[in-house]
């Protein structure tokens, strides 16, 4: 008896790290994504929005590690070390900015919930690009398993990725 205890309290249990949803909308398999790179999880695993309104939040606690001059995209790491990259849109890099407005900085420190960038959902759905937003765990690697657990509606903040360590 005592050795199965010995045996379970001397075992590490997975650390699964929730991550929130950056932005409001539905959430789909990042399979669905109409662009390979993402699809294909050629920069990691992870989920995708279609985003109802224009606001990107911090998904986590952590340190904003790439804003884009673009600003179409942001990368940051969690206080869990986990490497997230929110891509607003898909080609949206092609606007050089237009229609995007950053709240943070390389090195800021952010708390979940945070404003990171506002953008113009229909001017860019006019200009005639996909709104389809990316949230890609770039250090897949480093985890078991990353997982999707929440498909379909989403606010912001509602836990979407599961990192297991």
């Amino acid at each position: 008896m005592f050795k199965k205890l010995k045996e379970k309290l001397g075992k590490k249990e997975n650390k699964g790290i929730l991550i929130g949803s950056p932005v409001e909308g539905e959430s789909v398999s990042i399979k669905e994504v109409n662009d390979p790179t993402f699809s294909e999880e050629i920069l990691g695993k992870g989920i995708a929005i279609k985003p109802s309104n224009g606001r990107v939040v911090a998904p986590v606690d952590g340190e904003i590690t790439i804003m884009f001059k673009t600003k179409h995209a942001v990368s940051l790491v969690s206080e869990d070390g986990v490497e997230i990259l929110i891509h607003v849109g898909l080609e949206t890099v092609n606007l050089k900015g237009e229609h995007f407005k950053s709240y943070v900085d390389v090195g800021d420190k952010v708390k979940a919930g945070d404003l990171l960038v506002e953008f113009d959902l229909e001017k860019i759905k006019e200009a005639g690009y996909d709104t389809t937003t990316p949230i890609v765990i770039c250090n897949t690697p480093e985890f078991s398993n990353i997982l999707d657990i929440k498909v379909g509606q989403v606010k912001k903040l509602d836990k979407v990725i599961e990192a297991i360590r």
